[in-house]
């Protein structure tokens, strides 16, 4: 039982090695590798959560092989990832660049945390904080220490 979950474990965590078929590949190490670090910042177009380097599906095969045959021609990463924004739009890049409506999906959530933040801070120090005039008077704290009394059955000192 557990051979079988350790292989199907190996297996899961092996798919997207699976994914570039080998026949995709660039015959030169160093251009193959820049092509798998510009695939893995790719988002498949169907699959949507994955890159195209993991993915098996038609559309990031054809994508993977575009992204080679444009490394192979010459163009640099940022040529390359301006292209299929270019033709997919922001969409395809998995993390979005900080500018327009990108600058507003990295920005927001910090922003937001941080007000948030704030407002609980200044919640539980509001909620906390004594206001001037509200403490005891000498009569009331007398009636407090009679009442103490009578409850413990003891007298207090």
């Amino acid at each position: 039982m557990r051979f079988a979950a350790a292989f199907a474990l190996i297996l899961a965590l092996a798919g997207p090695a699976f994914a570039v078929d080998p026949s995709e590949r660039l015959a030169d190490p160093a251009l193959e590798e820049r092509a798998r670090v510009v695939s893995e910042e790719l988002r498949c177009l169907v699959c949507q959560n994955q890159s195209i380097d993991a993915s098996d599906a038609q559309l990031a095969r054809d994508l993977r092989v575009l992204v080679r045959e444009r490394i192979a021609a010459g163009d640099s990463d940022d040529e390359v990832r301006d292209f299929l924004v270019a033709r997919y739009g922001e969409f395809v890049l998995l993390k979005p660049r900080a500018h327009g409506v990108g600058l507003m999906l990295w920005v927001l959530p910090p922003a937001l945390l941080l007000i948030a933040g704030l407002g609980l801070f200044l919640a539980v120090r509001r909620r906390t904080a004594i206001p001037a005039g509200t403490r005891l008077t000498a009569e009331e704290e007398a009636a407090l220490k009679a009442l103490s009394q009578e409850g413990d059955g003891k007298p207090t000192p």
